[in-house]
């Protein structure tokens, strides 16, 4: 990383208040030796329309005009990249995030943009890796919803006591490394063993609590189970691990964002796994690190406000 790059917030407003260096750093995220290719034809032959920030291919047969923000989390949306590198650097470096109505007041846009701003965002912080977690690994559930006692009566006498009703997370945490967390329709053998194995290397370690859908992991790994109502820890055996990313996980749901649609629930719980494995860097790097994901994906407003 270049030692001019901005190390702190005050220091990334300043450095990014112009929309030339933002589409510098964007190009440098996007293309080799920040060299344009046409989006279309994937020319090289980019010629420059400086009055409006674009690109335009001189190939005969294409012309294509396009823009950095093209083809990222960016396209189409009329604010500057000089608001957007700002809005990336808050939720990446926020460790409980940011709320729309923060964003808005910081940023000088509307509570509905910055809510879909932070939605594009978490598209890309959303990691996507072919790697297995290996070695120590904890795995565990937790319920996502509203406490029984402040919700409405017609929801109490619906869903009853306990977990009924809500949304369901499972995590798979590699202690000493990185967490993965997906949100699971139910709490079934097919699906909580399913996630163990397309996760976590066969013969690593693998520790959880009682529950009888774990029950058959020891043919391919090393399975231990601690039963919570006799301890919480025997030696090695515990999940003390996981639970203390669900408490990070619920402290920026139930503090920050207060009320979360079960439809974007996805969404939040990639942010949270995004910090909490790029927790040993600093602020510029995870800022980095999500700028990098960031092209190639699109999230538009009527994928994000369609019925599930």
């Amino acid at each position: 990383m270049n030692n001019d790059m901005p190390q702190s917030l005050m220091e990334a407003v300043l450095h990014f208040s112009d929309l030339d260096v933002c589409e510098d750093y964007m190009a440098r995220m996007k293309w080799i030796d920040s060299r344009p290719i046409c989006p279309k034809c994937n020319s090289d032959r980019i010629g420059r329309i400086k009055s409006r920030r674009k690109f335009q291919c001189k190939e005969k047969g294409c012309r294509c005009q396009f823009s950095a923000k093209t083809d990222t989390i960016f396209e189409d949306s009329p604010l500057g990249l000089d608001k957007w590198f700002v809005a990336v650097w808050c939720i990446t470096n926020a460790k409980n995030g940011i709320s729309s109505c923060e964003l808005a007041r910081a940023i000088g846009v509307t509570q509905k943009t910055s809510w879909f701003m932070l939605h594009r965002i978490r598209a890309a912080m959303k990691t996507k890796s072919f790697r297995k977690i290996v070695g120590e690994i904890e795995t565990d559930e937790t319920f996502i919803g509203g406490h029984r006692e402040f919700q409405h009566a017609n929801k109490r006498s619906k869903y009853g006591r306990g977990p009924v009703g809500k949304a369901i997370v499972q995590g798979l945490m590699e202690r000493g490394g990185e967490v993965r967390a997906i949100v699971v329709p139910n709490q079934r053998k097919v699906t909580l063993q399913g996630n163990v194995r397309d996760n976590v290397v066969p013969g690593s370690h693998v520790f959880s609590d009682t529950l009888a859908s774990y029950v058959g992991l020891d043919a391919d790994y090393v399975h231990r189970m601690i039963d919570h109502t006799k301890a919480y820890v025997e030696g090695k055996t515990h999940t003390n691990t996981i639970e203390n990313f669900w408490s990070l996980l619920k402290r920026c749901l139930d503090g920050t964002y207060v009320a979360v649609a079960p439809s974007h629930l996805g969404r939040y719980v990639d942010e949270q796994v995004f910090r909490f494995n790029a927790r040993k860097g600093s602020d510029a790097t995870r800022f980095l690190q999500a700028m990098l994901a960031v092209p190639g994906k699109r999230l538009t407003y009527r994928q994000l406000t369609q019925p599930a």
